[in-house]
């Protein structure tokens, strides 16, 4: 609840003062139970409004009917990031309405051939990349697909000004709260990176497979572990383990599959390319550079709500075929049926882990 480092989390120690301050109204002052539940309420909230900005987007964006509709948003409502976030008041939580909101507004606006307003661009700027840095690119991305934008030189201007008003205004409200010392900004930035990118015993692939992509829709195995804080304070940790089934791992291969499907099939619309390159960002970081690959079940709230909107303007090239897209459907029903008996039955794991070291 401190908002996170601010190498990594900027302005987010803002951001969460403003969500402790409710919770404790809610509670009376006091930091118990009440105040644990209000804080969990607000998240399920949050979460909430972020299904709620999916729908929007497939019902008013891509125009799917509303039994698809629903079947991709009860879908995404049954991924682990979803589950977890419900409850939890992380940087990621918020962070996850946050892209989805502005993902909403701006496929709004180009598809309506408008412009990203700059106030747009500045609160997106301000709310997605302070709460994590890395988001802030995900921002401007919208602005490159603007209806002629390199035809004329004025627009490309007007464009290059958005966007460097929004990030000018981000960049002072960083450096103002670390009173301007921008050589602890490198120096912190630097040792997360080492922190965060050492190379672990399992296989670059697997941890792709069953932590960045897949762990963050449906539940692998748990590994408990002993840990302590530096304050010499002993607790049990939960963790996320690779798959053991075969059947986890064709879960992983065939959404991803049907999402390359998606983007083969609609590599012209603009509005998909903006997904691929905000999808992108988050490849770099943790696929390529492996920034907290080992741990990178905890950042789907940055990417995770990209597969049901890839698999909304999948199902929308197809309208015009039924046998496909009949086919289509099929396959995401069974999908959806096997990622909720498998999250259920492992959130019935993780409930155990609580009662039995938690109560």
């Amino acid at each position: 609840m401190t908002g996170g480092g601010f190498e990594r989390h900027p302005l987010a120690n803002y951001f969460f003062t403003w969500i402790r301050e409710t919770a404790l109204f809610f509670s009376g002052g006091k930091k118990e139970v009440n105040f644990r539940l209000a804080l969990s309420l607000i998240s399920t909230l949050t979460v909430s409004l972020s299904v709620l900005q999916i729908f929007k987007y497939l019902r008013n964006i891509i125009g799917l009917p509303l039994f698809l509709n629903l079947l991709l948003v009860v879908f995404f409502s049954l991924f682990s990031t979803s589950i977890l976030l419900s409850f939890t008041p992380e940087t990621y939580t918020y962070t996850l309405f946050f892209l989805v909101l502005f993902n909403y507004y701006a496929a709004l606006k180009l598809k309506k051939n408008e412009k990203i307003s700059m106030a747009a661009l500045t609160f997106a700027g301000i709310s997605v990349g302070g709460l994590t840095i890395t988001n802030i690119v995900k921002i401007y991305l919208p602005v490159l697909f603007e209806k002629d934008l390199f035809k004329s030189w004025k627009k490309v201007g007007n464009a290059v000004l958005r966007i460097l008003f929004s990030f000018v205004v981000f960049l002072l409200l960083f450096l103002y709260r670390m009173n301007f010392d921008w050589k602890n900004i490198f120096n912190k930035t630097s040792e997360q990176y080492e922190k965060f990118s050492k190379p672990k015993v399992t296989p670059i692939w697997d941890m792709i497979t069953s932590w960045f992509f897949g762990g963050n829709m449906i539940f692998p195995g748990f590994v408990i572990r002993d840990y302590h804080n530096k304050k010499g304070f002993d607790y049990k940790a939960i963790f996320m383990d690779v798959y053991q089934s075969y059947f986890s791992y064709l879960f992983v291969g065939t959404v991803l599959f049907l999402m390359i499907w998606s983007c083969a099939k609609n590599y012209k619309n603009k509005l998909i390319q903006v997904l691929i390159l905000s999808f992108s960002v988050d490849i770099f970081i943790h696929c390529v550079f492996k920034f907290g690959l080992h741990t990178s079940y905890i950042y789907g709230g940055h990417f995770i709500f990209l597969v049901p909107l890839f698999l909304g303007w999948l199902l929308f090239s197809y309208r015009k075929s039924p046998k496909i897209l009949s086919l289509i459907t099929v396959f995401i029903s069974l999908l959806f049926i096997y990622l909720g008996i498998n999250n259920f039955y492992r959130l019935m794991e993780f409930y155990e882990f609580l009662e039995l070291y938690y109560q």
